[in-house]
């Protein structure tokens, strides 16, 4: 004769064995970037909540960055040296915050204006919780 399992107990085992999934990723801001200044600022609400983690994708022209620098509400901030092109339709790699307070207040791009040509690029900064 079978042993009964306790349903309580059958779903604690299945929840136990699914493998957890990623958080998706949260649009914290855009900016419609050209090539009349090189430095841009995204602002992002704190109602947003706290981030682990961020990329950037861009759209429409690729965009050269040389850093971006994400400040946060408590007064820190944190200094990426992205210094690469992401082309357009790519992203960034993903960008690990650091900090126990990591409520995001804004993001600014410094980027070379040159390479966009008299055309305009969209660029989304994302956030994983």
């Amino acid at each position: 004769m079978g042993t009964l399992v306790p349903s309580s107990l059958l779903i604690t085992l299945m929840l136990a064995a699914t493998p957890a999934v990623a958080q998706p990723w949260v649009l914290l801001g855009e900016r419609m970037v050209t090539d009349r200044l090189d430095h841009d600022s995204i602002p992002v609400t704190a109602a947003r909540g706290d981030f682990s983690a961020i990329k950037i994708t861009v759209h429409r022209r690729a965009v050269d960055f040389h850093r971006v620098v994400v400040f946060f509400a408590n007064g820190e901030s944190q200094e990426i040296a992205l210094r690469s092109t992401i082309p357009a339709g790519g992203e960034s790699r993903v960008i690990d915050l650091r900090g126990g307070d990591r409520v995001i207040r804004r993001v600014e791009l410094w980027y070379d204006a040159r390479s966009l040509g008299g055309r305009r690029a969209v660029v989304r900064v994302f956030g994983r919780r």
